[in-house]
């Protein structure tokens, strides 16, 4: 069952507290379901934090979904300047030719 956002209209006139409630799509409150009080519907956003978040960029990048994928993944060591490889079916070890 779906949940809609409803905002309290007092008798003035003035807007009151926001709350959710859920009934189905074709049922429509005119009145809260506690105190009786006038409310209008809310249209809001949805939230849905599935598609662009941080941790969904961390498993995109993961160096096991990476090796699953086909791609070589490789890390620039410090000290030497050579790329490791830390994910893939590439070389071990990428190196700058001498010269």
């Amino acid at each position: 069952m779906p949940t809609y956002l409803y905002q309290i209209i007092h008798e003035d006139g003035s807007e009151g507290d926001l709350f959710e409630w859920d009934h189905p799509m074709t049922e429509r409150l005119v009145t809260h379901p506690i105190t009786g009080d006038r409310v209008r519907r809310v249209y809001a956003a949805p939230n849905l934090g599935v598609r662009y978040t941080a941790g969904r960029a961390r498993n995109l990048l993961s160096n096991e979904n990476l090796s699953a994928k086909g791609f070589t993944k490789y890390e620039r060591d410090k000290v030497s300047g050579k790329y490791h490889k830390t994910a893939g079916d590439g070389p071990s070890v990428i190196s700058k030719p001498p010269g």
